[in-house]
């Protein structure tokens, strides 16, 4: 099998032209695709995200165990005492559930990330990097292999874990909350673990091992955003480090992937609509790599491999096989990305059971997965508009008496054909317990319906997604849930560019909206050309520059463009102070126009007029979205609550079982 995949390989080279000595490459699966090509949201630690690699089999797949807090001034993880160890023939989910039940509420946190190697688990503890037995990582029996603070970060934590194929040498990727900015530190394991080296800026990184079984670690590397460097290196005696390939075009990244199997590194290079891959032989790390197919403007495909075939993931085409033993002239494989989509949709597993206690009901409706309150029979909670059928998600207490008057918070987000971020937060448990109504409108826009819900609703298209969050709005009125007095709306990053839309064309549907670096200005950063992402999102937004037609298209929808005197609801803006994806400068700007278009729409309005309340957080940092600030959750919830009028004192008591004041 080897000799054949070698063969086939060999074929490609000479059907093919050769990227010499330049190679590149980028990290993508099923499952983080579209958040690495949709820069505007960065993830955070705490998004239960966990960078697994070589699991085999599913039951090692579901380890994602509650960790228990520490100080990074504690240096070295100290175990917690008169803990009782759990039952062995206790199931995985019933042991996170008795952890979660017994740790101190207070401390509650969730584990970032953990690789599965060989007998081995690495992963975080405390602040070191540590590495414990498969069948000892739930005894707090664990080898401490690097101390994070030896980086002089502010309070770092580790953001992926990668390991070399036999063990030797160990690589993770450290951040800290407050900056993007990350450093791949190289450690080799033996009886002493030492530094080997430490890299500046790594995006993404993968180990292979070479015809001498030397590991080789191939990363790329970021700047200002952009990703365009790719670098391999080895260590021990034959230490190099070289850069082989850089991307010339602006518009497009590149990220490194490993199948599956491990058996190939792919280099992805792509924008928002296009992409080329080409295929590293892992056996033969150094030789050129082979272009699976070059970029053609609209064609987006992504590679894995198994058992000496290649699976190619598209938006165009037919399935088909494609085999490593067929030669270049053969047709590659073709799986047409709405039927992975569909696939996907219909295994889909929402986890619900933190809202036991609020009563759900799950539906099935063009390919998605429902969650729909019961109560309204056989109908799935959607809205309709303009012959589309919106599908929204809502929560609410199962006990909940006369839902008219209870406070309602509306999510949205609409961009990049990303799927509405839907995972479990404290402060959403602790509003839905407090009687509140969350509601999720998954608009065009996003992803959540396949490649053309995201088409619908990009470009000049992009009012679709106002329409539908206007539609979705109304419609949870129209059945009697909350009214527009109670209403409210949250979003962050690109989800500002409707919510701020919203506020001018239908502000008497909101009592109050909180924002977290909304992207408020698209006309001004689309026609600025030397931020870092902008000719990267041309393809999102339009390119204002140089096409009249977009330039004209977004005026009409752009948050700030279309602030005029009239009443708007109260606003909550977080933005942080070196945020590199959503400048401060837009929404400052923002802010100032929009506070004196509320004044003068209060000086025609005359005595009497109660304006809304403006307010903008500005957080030092420069990070994008940090997700699990307290100071900024508590901010938040404040803001909501006063300005609903609704007494706050049992919900920040029950924040307190969740959240470290």
């Amino acid at each position: 099998m080897q000799q054949k995949t070698k063969l086939f390989l060999q074929t490609l080279k000479y059907s093919i032209p050769h990227l010499g000595k330049c190679m590149q490459k980028q990290h993508l699966n099923h499952y983080n695709f579209a958040d690495h090509y949709y820069n505007r949201i960065k993830l955070k630690k705490y998004h239960l995200t966990k960078c697994l690699q070589n699991k085999p089999k599913i039951s090692e797949l579901a380890r994602n165990i509650p960790s228990r807090s520490f100080s990074c001034k504690d240096l070295q993880p100290v175990k917690q005492e008169n803990e009782k160890p759990l039952p062995e023939n206790m199931d995985a989910f019933e042991k996170v559930r008795t952890k979660l039940e017994t740790q101190p509420q207070e401390e509650y946190e969730i584990i970032n990330v953990e690789v599965k190697h060989g007998g081995f688990v690495y992963y975080q503890e405390g602040c070191c990097l540590v590495r414990s037995k498969d069948e000892e990582a739930d005894n707090d029996n664990y080898e401490v292999l690097f101390n994070l603070e030896e980086l002089k970060l502010d309070q770092p934590f580790i953001d992926c874990i990668r390991v070399a194929p036999d063990e030797k040498y160990v690589a993770a990727k450290i951040r800290t909350e407050d900056s993007e900015a990350s450093t791949c530190v190289i450690i080799k394991l033996s009886d002493q673990p030492v530094m080997e080296a430490s890299f500046p800026n790594v995006s993404s990184f993968e180990w292979v091992k070479d015809e001498e079984d030397e590991d080789v670690l191939f990363y790329t590397f970021q700047r200002n955003l952009r990703c365009h460097d790719v670098y391999r290196a080895t260590f021990g005696d034959n230490k190099r480090n070289e850069r082989f390939y850089t991307e010339k075009d602006p518009s497009y990244f590149v990220f490194l992937y490993l199948t599956k199997d491990s058996r190939f590194l792919t280099i992805n290079i792509m924008n928002k609509t296009t992409s080329e891959v080409w295929l590293i032989d892992g056996l033969s790390p150094w030789d050129p790599p082979v272009l699976i197919q070059k970029r053609i403007h609209g064609v987006l495909y992504y590679v894995e491999h198994r058992d000496d075939e290649l699976y190619i993931l598209t938006n165009v085409g037919e399935p088909t096989e494609f085999k490593l033993m067929r030669t270049a002239a053969d047709t590659p494989a073709i799986m047409n990305w709405d039927l992975f989509f569909t696939m996907k949709r219909n295994t889909k597993v929402i986890d619900l059971d933190m809202f036991k206690d609020h009563c759900v009901l799950f539906l099935k409706h063009s390919n998605l997965l429902y969650v729909n309150v019961i109560g309204l029979a056989d109908d799935s909670v959607r809205s309709l508009k303009d012959g589309k059928l919106v599908p929204m998600t809502v929560f609410h207490k199962t006990d909940s008496e006369d839902l008219q008057k209870k406070p309602l918070l509306i999510h949205v987000y609409g961009a990049y054909g990303m799927d509405l971020k839907m995972n479990f937060r404290p402060e959403r448990r602790v509003l839905v317990d407090d009687g509140w109504i969350l509601a999720y409108c998954h608009v065009r826009g996003g992803g959540e319906l396949g490649l053309q819900w995201h088409a619908d609703g990009r470009l000049t298209k992009k009012l679709n997604g106002l329409a539908d969050l206007e539609a979705c709005i109304k419609t949870l009125h129209g059945q009697g849930f909350s009214q527009p007095s109670l209403t409210t709306l949250t979003a962050f990053s690109a989800g500002g560019v409707l919510a701020g839309a919203l506020c001018n064309s239908n502000p008497e549907l909101l009592r109050a909206v909180t924002l977290e670096a909304p992207f408020l200005d698209v006309l001004n950063t689309m026609m600025d050309t030397t931020l870092p992402l902008t000719l990267e999102e041309l393809e999102e937004w339009g390119n204002p520059s140089s096409d009249e037609k977009h330039k004209n298209y977004i005026k009409r929808y752009c948050p700030y463009q279309n602030i005029k005197p009239q009443h708007y609801p109260s606003v909550h803006i977080t933005a942080y102070e070196n945020d590199e994806r959503v400048p401060l400068k837009g929404i400052v700007s923002y802010t100032e126009k929009l506070k004196e278009a509320i004044s003068e729409h209060a000086k025609d309005t005359g005595e009497g007029y109660q304006a809304p309340n403006i307010i903008l957080d500005i957080q030092p940092g420069g990070n994008h979205v940090i997700e699990d600030s307290h100071k900024k959750i508590t901010a938040q919830i404040k803001f909501l609550y006063e300005e609903l009028g609704l007494d706050s004192t049992s919900v920040f008591e029950d924040l307190k079982k969740y959240l470290k004041f």
